[in-house]
């Protein structure tokens, strides 16, 4: 069947969903999405107003084509909408020299011969005397990285799908993903609706929607927190993110608009978030000291008292590998989860990876190390 000919559901129009009805309607796809809130909504990852973008990877270089392949995309959609919805700032990558995951930024690096450099403690305080490193530690500047707007990229792939003959449906809970012959039923209050495949995209509720889903997605509860700075160091000529591997890893990003500094904390510092519907979200004083901690020893002109505070949901895996492709016995359902705090900066790779498997059964992207497909862990 061809692209122009093939009806396609989308459930879950957020960071994933937004990107694969932009791809899916940009190849001639018949697409409706639905959503239980609308695009940009913050009631589960995509809040907080930035996002890390970065072309080194910490975890698996395998990553980095599918990183380059987003990049193209994300450029494309800024070029097609005229919003920007990406800045390459750059992004300091710190951390002990003996960690695994230095070790496999600096691989990451030389493997795909992306546009870095190397600083020593001396330049480092130099060009960036707003960071503090250690006897021990290493600072690698990503050239190729920068800060991603969620809420505007999400809204801003919605609009542009819709402008290519989507339809999207606003606050629709689907209720059921039923597989059909041939095809797909999607269930909602208002009824229900046929098409010929499905791309799953459900963030924190996908244990809500799948039950029966043979990996183990855990929803965890996400802290974001900003901090005034004390010195002009913030924003300066060179305002990069920054990401620290140990003794805890953490991230921070000057916002936009030169006042505060975003910051947030890695996997094993959040708690589970329980029912993904009824989110926690008063932030209580205890949960700040590791910020104090973060900033005292490393940020030392940040003032430790935050001036806002915001908490969303995220889904991870136990491997920290997203779950992409088909449902096992459900060919014509694709699944993207578990994304586990590293999906904003790919989202748009995903998505098109998505319209790949739900038009053409396969994907030219090198997915076989995230792919649903044979996978007994999650």
């Amino acid at each position: 069947m061809s692209a122009a000919r093939k009806r396609v559901a989308v459930v879950g129009v957020g960071t994933m969903g937004s990107q694969a009805a932009w791809r899916l309607a940009a190849r001639g796809a018949e697409v409706v999405g639905y959503d239980r809130y609308a695009p940009g909504h913050d009631r589960s990852a995509a809040g907080g107003e930035t996002r890390i973008f970065r072309s080194a990877h910490f975890e698996d270089s395998r990553y980095v084509p599918l990183l380059k392949h987003a990049d193209a995309l994300y450029e494309q959609l800024q070029q097609e909408t005229g919003r920007e919805l990406r800045r390459l700032t750059g992004c300091l990558l710190m951390g002990p020299t003996e960690q695994q995951q230095m070790a496999t930024v600096l691989e990451s690096i030389a493997e795909h011969d992306l546009d870095h450099e190397v600083l020593d403690a001396e330049s480092l305080a130099k060009r960036f005397p707003q960071y503090r490193i250690e006897d021990g530690d290493a600072a690698v500047l990503d050239r190729r990285a920068g800060f991603i707007r969620p809420e505007l990229t999400i809204q801003t792939a919605a609009r542009r799908a819709e402008q290519l003959g989507a339809v999207i449906h606003r606050y629709t809970t689907v209720r059921e993903i039923v597989p059909v012959a041939n095809g797909v039923e999607i269930r909602t209050d208002a009824g229900s609706e046929r098409f010929d495949t499905a791309v799953v995209t459900p963030g924190p509720w996908v244990n809500d929607l799948l039950p029966g889903l043979p990996w183990e997605v855990e929803i965890l509860r996400v802290i974001s927190a900003w901090f005034m700075p004390t010195t002009d160091a913030w924003f300066g000529e060179e305002r990069p993110a920054f990401i620290r591997t140990a003794p805890t890893h953490c991230y921070g990003l000057p916002s936009p608009d030169g006042v505060s500094v975003k910051l947030g904390l890695s996997q094993t510092l959040h708690r589970p978030a329980g029912d993904p519907n009824q989110l926690d979200r008063t932030v209580q004083p205890e949960e700040l000291q590791i910020y104090a901690d973060l900033i005292g020893r490393y940020l030392p002109d940040l003032n430790p008292d935050p001036t806002r505070l915001s908490v969303y949901m995220e889904g991870y895996t136990s491997s920290s590998r997203p779950l992409v492709g088909p449902l096992p016995g459900a060919e014509n359902v694709i699944l993207l989860a578990g994304f586990s705090g590293h999906g904003f900066k790919l989202s748009p790779a995903f998505g098109d990876i998505a319209a790949d498997l739900a038009l053409d059964g396969s994907s030219p992207q090198p997915i076989d190390f995230i792919s649903t497909v044979g996978r007994t862990e999650a």
